[in-house]
């Protein structure tokens, strides 16, 4: 982050425009051409479809200040490329004879106004700033090197840090101190400084003391400033290289596009690839003159928003593939066919990534309120069921997408951590993994090993999607409009059905709450499921590579664009019919839910509150964006009604608390069992839970009665478990 301060005063004996020679002459009348080429192009470029519009003249007219530019009107404008060409070799000769074409313009098309004396004068025109956009692909941060020095460069990325604003002389009031002569030099746009002369031009009188060497001061008040900032971007996560750190570069942006951009913002700029020499480099190349830092002089910005993250701009032949696939009858089974086909069965859990992926529609009320449109899933099981699995498929398909993992992040790298610059000593912010995967989707591993310190950062995020920071001076607030998919292990690393849900799942109810749909996914074992399971995982270990030719990678990047298309061109709203189902369906599941806590005493594991009657909604929302439909059907609502009984409802209802219906010869057991426990341990004894299971397997009990009867005397707290769950006390 060195160099955010430049633009020291350089000292020089030439003179800055040097005069005479015929080649300057001939430079200028090419200059002079060029110039009336580019007014000639403001005045008068219209499309073709319209030719009576001039927009380059309308737009000077609404807003004087700012003119954008694109190049490829340029190019239909100029057949024989000229203009374009010099703008892209030489832009900082030739973009200040643009805006100075453009001022010219500018000027010429206001009227005159009456001055003081009542004479009709040329009004006053400020400056105009061109900003440049084109339709072209960006180049790679790593690609840039020597051969686009001075060159025009379109590259795209993350901003992470913006500096303060400062001004930044353009032109430099300079008063020689012997005779107080004035002379005002032109200062270098962007990073660089101004080149001062050595002697003063006055020639001594009889008398008079010659000007010495170096006789200019500077005049900080009668200069000439215009705004300007640094800003710091870094590629997009999606394009770095595996096992590369993102490289950064730094952005310096003038006038009107300074304070436009805050970090986190993805963007795609146009600018000018420049050199500075860094005030404050290291030691080691303080005496290297000839060795200057990069840096990009922005000349246009657009904000890649989400709607047009990646190739937004879709071919009617897709648009009208899309409308095809989507008018089919059972779009919402061809989509989860497509979500990771690698791996057998989990219907549901895919049924639930493809909800993820679509997202629902983000509502903001009258008063300002903003309701969340993205989907959150937790995925809870054991070992070996393909939960990561589905964690990276989501990352490669999803247009924007962050995979951490729970025990290697803090809370400040998923929300936004403060950083001093190294240069200035000023603070700064740089966005996490939740500020970057904005719009996209956030999958976080291993989410039962994160600290709970760092777990409770996510709430916010999760649930109002901004992230609020108050450090370090700093007061802001950053946008995280993004789904969560997070997979846990249960506490003692598999699934025990002989605990109860809480027991099992272990995670705060204010953090489960936020979560649309909680998956318990379990390894059962069973000899048919086994089998198919056996010979689909053989079959795709044999047959990994001859598969990969056979494949179209058309087709995951297939998938990839249609989620864009959706959910850039769909916003879904429930319909009436769909309201009242949803609502009879809702009041039911809390009923149910209050007659089970008065019968078992207990509340459940899951809570069902008004955050999953949302949660609901956004999922029938997000079917029906699966079909490019505006309008959320009944038939939407009972899918999702399905979709939520199979996973938050089931995992609300898992584990022993339903007490299980015990046949009569099993209670007998368990008494029996409960009895020589009893007999076994005295009040306030303790003993290993192994040895205890042991000897009574001795005796001719069953151990799986003998842990249920242990289970139903800890529920009666009877019993009583330490050293984590090895040793047993007797309490009563």
């Amino acid at each position: 982050m060195s160099g955010w301060d430049e633009g020291a005063v350089y000292y020089s004996d030439q003179a800055q425009f040097p005069h005479g020679g015929g080649a300057d002459q001939e430079q200028a009348a090419t200059r002079h051409t060029v110039l009336r080429k580019f007014k000639e192009f403001i005045r008068n470029f219209a499309r073709q479809n319209e030719p009576n519009v001039f927009p380059y003249r309308e737009s000077l007219i609404q807003n004087p200040k700012f003119l954008q530019v694109n190049l490829s009107d340029l190019l239909t404008y100029d057949k024989d490329q000229d203009l374009r060409d010099l703008l892209r070799k030489n832009p900082s000769d030739y973009l200040p004879l643009f805006e100075a074409a453009a001022a010219e313009v500018n000027a010429n098309l206001k009227s005159r106004v009456a001055g003081e004396t009542g004479e009709m004068e040329e009004p006053q025109t400020g400056e105009v700033q061109i900003l440049l956009k084109s339709d072209e692909d960006p180049v790679s941060m790593r690609s840039l090197g020597a051969q686009y020095i001075s060159k025009l460069v379109k590259i795209s990325g993350i901003t992470i840090a913006a500096s303060r604003t400062k001004a930044k002389a353009t032109y430099v009031h300079l008063v020689c101190k012997n005779c107080k002569n004035m002379k005002v030099v032109p200062c270098r746009p962007g990073l660089g400084g101004a080149i001062v002369p050595r002697s003063c031009d006055h020639v001594a009188q009889v008398g008079e003391t010659p000007c010495p060497l170096d006789p200019w001061i500077v005049v900080p008040d009668r200069s000439k400033y215009v705004d300007q900032q640094t800003l710091k971007l870094q590629e997009n996560p999606e394009d770095v290289p595996t096992g590369e750190l993102p490289r950064n570069t730094l952005l310096s942006v003038d006038r009107h596009l300074v304070q436009t951009i805050v970090p986190g913002t993805r963007l795609t700029i146009m600018g000018i690839y420049s050199i500075f020499q860094a005030a404050k480099s290291s030691t080691n190349h303080r005496g290297a003159v000839a060795v200057r830092q990069p840096y990009i002089r922005v000349v246009g910005i657009e904000e890649t928003n989400e709607a047009t993250r990646g190739p937004a701009n879709f071919t009617t032949e897709e648009i009208e593939e899309f409308k095809k696939f989507a008018s089919e009858g059972n779009v919402f089974e061809n989509i989860c066919s497509k979500i990771a086909p690698s791996i057998f069965g989990h219907v549901d859990v895919k049924k639930a990534v493809a909800c993820l992926l679509f997202g629902g529609s983000r509502k903001t009320l009258p008063d300002g309120v903003k309701l969340r449109g993205d989907i959150n899933v937790l995925l809870l099981g054991d070992p070996s069921t393909a939960k990561s699995q589905f964690l990276k498929f989501v990352e490669k398909t999803a247009p924007v997408a962050v995979y951490t993992s729970g025990k290697g992040s803090s809370a400040a790298g998923l929300t936004a951590s403060v950083i001093r610059d190294n240069s200035t000593r000023e603070f700064y912010l740089e966005g996490g993994a939740m500020v970057l995967a904005d719009g996209g989707v956030v999958c976080i591993d291993e989410f039962d090993k994160m600290r709970p310190e760092d777990r409770v950062a996510i709430h916010e995020a999760m649930e109002q999607q901004t992230i609020s920071i108050a450090k370090a001076g700093i007061t802001t607030v950053l946008n995280s409009r993004t789904s969560v998919l997070a997979a846990a292990n249960p506490p003692s690393g598999r699934y025990d059905d002989l605990k109860t849900a809480q027991d099992n799942i272990d995670l705060q109810t204010t953090i489960l709450s936020r979560f649309d749909l909680i998956f318990i996914v379990k390894d059962v074992r069973m000899y048919s499921q086994d089998k198919i399971i056996a010979n689909h995982i053989i079959k795709v270990h044999a047959t990994a590579n001859a598969r990969n030719d056979a494949r179209d990678p058309k087709e995951d990047n297939w998938l990839k664009k249609y989620i864009q298309y959706a959910r850039s061109t769909c916003h879904p709203r429930l319909s009436d019919s769909a309201a009242k189902v949803l609502q009879s369906n809702y009041v039911k599941i809390r009923q149910d839910m209050r007659r089970q806590a008065n019968d078992t005493g207990e509340s459940t594991a899951v809570p069902i509150t008004v955050r999953q009657l949302e949660a609901i909604v956004r999922l029938s929302e997000s079917l029906a964006k699966m079909r490019l439909s505006n309008v959320a059907t009944d038939l939407d609502v009972d899918k999702a009604f399905t979709l939520f009984n199979n996973s938050t409802m089931d995992a609300a209802k898992s584990g022993i608390n339903q007490h299980i219906n015990l046949t009569p010869e099993m209670a007998n057991e368990i008494k029996q069992a409960e009895s020589q426990i009893k007999r076994r341990m005295g009040i306030g004894s303790h003993l290993s839970e192994r040895r205890l299971i042991d000897d009574l397997t001795r005796m001719g009990l069953n151990e799986s009665v003998v842990r249920r009867a242990l289970i139903i005397m800890h529920q009666r707290d009877e019993v009583e478990y330490k050293r984590e769950r090895r040793v047993i006390v007797r309490k009563a």
